[in-house]
C-alpha cells in the first residue's frame, strides 16, 4: 500500500524556519514523523493567504516553491519531488519518501494562464482555485460571491488546467462555483482536504448532492482532519475558550519574525492550550470516509489531512505520525486491504496523469 496524503501546509512551516530533518514537538510534518506513520508520499501545499495581491501571492508561491527546493537539496537521502504515480512507487523502492507539490489558491496565478504553465513545469499538479476570500477565478465558500460562481477568466483557468492534466481542486470554493466546475471541466476534479456536510454543517464542507456528483464526474473527495470540519459542535469548544482571540495576534507576529525565540514559544504554547482542549476523535473522520463511502462508493474516496495548516488536530490524530490508528479503525469498520489501498492513495492516483 502507499499511504499519500493530499493536502499538508508544510511549506509554509518551513518558511517558519521548521528543519524537516528534525523530529520537531509542534510540528505535525517531518520527515521522521513520516516515517514512523509509514507515509509515503504527500502533497506540500504551497499556500497564498487571500490578503496578498495576486502580484504579492505570486512572489509568495515562489518564495515557497524555493523553500521547498532547499529541503529536497539538503535531504536527498530522506525525499525526492514526485509528479505522478510511477514516480512516486520509483522513490518508495529507494526507500524515498515523495513530495508532490500543489498550489493553494489560483491567485498566484493573477491573470496569465501561461503561469499555469510555470507552476506545471516546477511540479506543481493541482491547484486550489480560492481560499478564503474570493479571487479572479472563482467565489469562496467563504467570500462575497463577486462571480455568482466561476469568474469568465475561472473558466478559461479550468479548461487551460484541462489540456495541461493538471488537477482542479475544489475544496474552498462556493457551491455555485463547484457546480460551475463540473459543468465547465472536461476531466475530473477533485477535492483535496474537504469533509462531508451532512456531519458537520460548515460551508467549508460538500453536501451530499456535491460529493454524488462530483463522483459520477469521476472525481475524489479526500477527508479532511479539522476538528471544525469533522463535528459542528467544537465550534462552540473552540469559541467558548478564547484561545484564538489572542492567538490569531501571537500567530501572525511569529510569521513575520520566525527567528524570534519568543515569538515562537508564544505561539508553542497557544498550540498547547489548544490540545488540551476537548477536541473530537480521530474516529470521526472515519465516521467522514464512512458517509462519503455509503454516498459514492469506495471508489472515490481518500485522505488530505491538512496538517500544518489546522492550528489545532483531532484527539489521537496529533501529527502525521498517528496515521496507523485512523487505518487500523477503517479495518474494524469492516474496510479490505483492497479498500485501504484505494483510501490511502489508489483514488488520487487515478485522476494524476
Amino acid at each position: 500500500m502507499f499511504l499519500l496524503d493530499s493536502h499538508c501546509d508544510t511549506p509554509s512551516q518551513i518558511l517558519r524556519l521548521r528543519d524537516l530533518a528534525l523530529d520537531n514537538k509542534y510540528a505535525h510534518v517531518d520527515f521522521p514523523k513520516l516515517r514512523r506513520g509509514g507515509v509515503d508520499g504527500a502533497f506540500f501545499a504551497l499556500y497564498i493567504p487571500a490578503a496578498l495581491s495576486s502580484t504579492d501571492a505570486y512572489v509568495h508561491a515562489s518564495r515557497l516553491l524555493n523553500g521547498v527546493r532547499r529541503v529536497l537539496k539538503f535531504n536527498n537521502d530522506n525525499a525526492r519531488l514526485a509528479t505522478c504515480r510511477d514516480e512516486a512507487y520509483e522513490n518508495k523502492s529507494k526507500g524515498l519518501f515523495s513530495v508532490f507539490l500543489g498550489l493553494e489558491n489560483g491567485s498566484a496565478v493573477g491573470d496569465q494562464l501561461d503561469r499555469l504553465e510555470e507552476f506545471y513545469d516546477a511540479g506543481v499538479r493541482y491547484v486550489t482555485l480560492c481560499h478564503s476570500q474570493d479571487n479572479q477565478i472563482c467565489d469562496s465558500c467563504a467570500g462575497s460571491h463577486t462571480w455568482k460562481g466561476l469568474s469568465p477568466f475561472g473558466k478559461n483557468v479550468v479548461r487551460r488546467m484541462n489540456r495541461m492534466g493538471m488537477l482542479v481542486d475544489v475544496s474552498h470554493i462556493s457551491d455555485a462555483a463547484f457546480y460551475d466546475v463540473l459543468s465547465v471541466s472536461s476531466s475530473p476534479v477533485v477535492a483535496t482536504h474537504s469533509c462531508c456536510r451532512a456531519l458537520a454543517d460548515h460551508p467549508r464542507n460538500m453536501t451530499d448532492d456535491m460529493i454524488r456528483e462530483l463522483a459520477a464526474a469521476g472525481g475524489v473527495i479526500q477527508i479532511n482532519f479539522y476538528p471544525l470540519f469533522l463535528d459542528s459542535g467544537f465550534r462552540a469548544v473552540l469559541e467558548d475558550s478564547g484561545i484564538m482571540k489572542e492567538g490569531e495576534r501571537i500567530e501572525s507576529e511569529f510569521i513575520a519574525d520566525p527567528s524570534s525565540s519568543t515569538k515562537r514559544a508564544a505561539w508553542n504554547k497557544v498550540q498547547e492550550s489548544l490540545n488540551a482542549l476537548a477536541r473530537p476523535s480521530y474516529r470521526r473522520i472515519a465516521d467522514h470516509i464512512d458517509h462519503a463511502v455509503s454516498l459514492v462508493g469506495i471508489d472515490h474516496v481518500g485522505i488530505g489531512s491538512d496538517f500544518d495548516g489546522i492550528e489545532v488536530t483531532p484527539q489521537g490524530m496529533e501529527d502525521i505520525s498517528r496515521m496507523p490508528l485512523l487505518f487500523d479503525e477503517l479495518r474494524s469498520r469492516g474496510y479490505t486491504e483492497a479498500d485501504l489501498e484505494k483510501i490511502a492513495s489508489g483514488n488520487f492516483f487515478r485522476l494524476l496523469h
